[in-house]
Formats: structure tokens, sequence, C-alpha cells
């Protein structure tokens, strides 16, 4: 079985490209959804268990799909290093094949062999806490002035209104698991050429929870959330500046049977602005004046990112690429007092048709020298 081909990523992509496959599939073939597919949903969660844990990823990319449980590869077993008189070098392909049970004799034995051997620890419980969750939201440059709140609609994985998240049917509940007797782990004894293989596995029954619904919540199948919508108030501070991100506290996707939820990761796209351009809390902004005004200075008004009338004294003799500053009249700090400034560039916009009266006056100019 191929996991890279089943979540349809390049052997290299990175985690969180893996994450995103993942996430993508599992919420098209969920069997609770309308087109949902159990068998592929169940081999998208089998390919991201394997995948999404970079030690076991190691492993499988390392030794395929014998070796992709919690066992380790040959390294450090000197009987059956390469290298070694033992097995080094051997075709265990032409071996199995030629008359013990194909690809489930021989060499499927020494894969349960070398687990047994090499899995020494303990089990983890299989986690059952939610997935972390990542979206953008867009606001405006003039939001980052003040404080405000936002309504984000997340489609995942919600908290199941019948059971409120137990996973168990109203008035029952949950009880021991009667093959792990509450443990959360058994033993798996596996009869191989080379004799019995004992190894302790996370129990598949509760999946490490040592606790089963009495009955399966109808509407979960026993999970505790379904796929849905949810509404969340995003509260955006002041001065939030474009890419960064706001953490919410377990807005995550819920966890099974009522496991701690994830967090919900909300990165800030602002939008670019039609006349100012913010760095870092300071923002820019051209002003057009006339030849006049630059001589001989002027008053000029401009309005402000929120909206207020600005006046800026205009010196006389300014040129084109002059800067002029406001202070304070920027973005606020984020997360602490104050503010950036405004930056005013002035340059100055010539005349494009000239009455009769304007042409004679500036001739009479140019006779003066200027």
């Amino acid at each position: 079985m191929d996991y890279y081909n089943i979540l349809g990523v390049e052997k290299g992509s990175s985690q969180e490209e893996i994450k995103r496959a993942y996430r993508k599939l599992a919420h098209q073939f969920h069997p609770d959804k309308k087109g949902g597919d159990e068998k592929k949903f169940k081999e998208i969660n089998e390919a991201y268990q394997i995948l999404g844990n970079q030690e076991k990823r190691a492993k499988y990319d390392q030794f395929g799909n014998a070796f992709t449980g919690d066992g380790a590869g040959f390294g450090g077993f000197n009987g059956f290093s390469q290298g070694s008189n033992g097995f080094a070098g051997f075709d265990f392909n032409n071996f199995s094949n030629a008359g013990f049970g194909g690809t489930g004799g021989f060499a499927s034995d020494l894969s349960d062999i070398f687990e047994g051997l090499f899995n020494s620890d303990f089990p983890k419980k299989e986690t059952s806490q939610g997935h972390n969750l990542e979206t953008t939201l867009e606001i405006n440059l003039e939001d980052t002035l003040k404080g405000l709140e936002k309504n984000l609609f997340l489609d995942k994985l919600i908290v199941c209104q019948r059971c409120e998240g137990k996973g168990a049917e109203p008035e029952t509940t949950l009880k021991e698991c009667f093959s792990c007797r509450g443990k959360g782990h058994v033993q798996q004894i596996k009869k191989t050429i080379l004799g019995q293989i004992t190894r302790t596995i996370i129990c598949p029954e509760c999946h490490g929870d040592g606790r089963i619904p009495e009955k399966a919540c109808n509407v979960c199948k026993g999970e505790g959330r379904v796929y849905g919508s949810e509404e969340i108030k995003v509260s955006i501070p002041a001065g939030i500046d474009n890419g960064q991100t706001i953490k919410i506290q377990g807005k995550g996707e819920p966890g099974r049977r009522g496991s701690k939820p994830g967090n919900l990761y909300i990165e800030i796209v602002v939008k670019p602005h039609s006349q100012f351009l913010r760095k870092g809390d300071d923002l820019y902004i051209e002003l057009p004046i006339t030849l006049t005004e630059s001589a001989l200075g002027a008053e000029k008004e401009i309005k402000a990112l929120d909206k207020k009338t600005l006046v800026l004294k205009v010196p006389a003799g300014a040129e084109t690429g002059k800067v002029l500053r406001l202070k304070d009249k920027g973005i606020p700090h984020f997360n602490s007092f104050g503010k950036g400034d405004l930056f005013v560039q002035i340059f100055i916009e010539s005349p494009k048709k000239l009455t009769k009266k304007q042409k004679k006056l500036l001739e009479e100019l140019q006779a003066e020298g200027l």
C-alpha cells in the first residue's frame, strides 16, 4: 500500500502539506457525509497515522510497508544488520515466493519477528485530541486603527449535539472496554515459523481510551464529533499587521469523545489601500501641490486614514519628493502605547492646459527670471 499515493502527495512533501492533504480527503470521504466512502476513509486515516508522524514516516520511507508499525528497522541488531553473516544480501522475495506462502510467508513472518524484537517500548495511546486548524481572515487597513470583532464561519468537525461529545446515546454511559478491561492496550500473539511473537498494542476496540459507549450515538457513531459549520467570533487587536497570526484556544477541531480540542490559528491579511501605504506602523501618502503653492508655501487639507481632516503646512520652495511628517497620525503600536507617524510626500502637479491669462502671467514671471 502506497501511503503517499493514497494522500495524493509526493514523497518529498512537507509535514504541513501532508496534513492539508489528509484534512481535505478526510472531509471529502467521511462516511457521515453525502458521497462518503468508509473504506477509502479508513485508508486515508491509516496513511496519515504513518506519514503524519515523522518517526513512523522515516521508518516507512526506509523499510516500506513491512515496517510501518512502532517497531524500528534493522539498525542496532547485529545478527541481521547489513554486511553481517546473517541475512545480508539474501533475496527474501525469491525465497518467500518459492513455497512459503508468497508475500504472506517467510518474509511476512520476519517482519513480525523484527517488530516483536524492537517494539519494546510501551505502546502510546492513539491521540484523540482534536487537530489544530489554520485559516486566513481579510481586513481593511482602516480596521487596524482600533480593535474590532469579526464573525468567521468554518466548515470543520464540531461537537455532536445529540451526545454532547460523549459518543454515547443520551441516557447511556461509557463503560469499561471489554477487550482491554479498561487498560487501553492488549497483548497480541502471533505464530511465525520461528515461534510465537507477543506484542503489546493499542486496543483496537477503544483505541486506547479504555472505555467505549454503552450504546454508540446514532448521529456521530460513537466519535463525539461530526462534520458541520461553526460561527467563531474573532477579536482583532488594534495595530495588527499583515501576516500576523491570532490564536484562539480550543476552537480547532474537537477531540474524540470529549477529548481536548485543538486550537485555531488565524493569519491576518490586510488588504492594500488605494491611497495609503503602510510600512511598520507608519503611513505614507502623496500630496499634489501647484506651482504657486510650491513657490509661496501653503496650508493644505488632507484626509487621514480615519477620515479626519488634517492641516499640513507646505513650506515655501517645497520641491517634488520632499517628505513632511505628521507625528502620531499613523497606525497604533500593536499591544503597546503610541502610534506611528504619517509621512506626506509632495509632488508638483504641472497644469495640463492653461488659460490665456495664466499663460500671460507665466510668461511675465519667466521674463522676471522665475
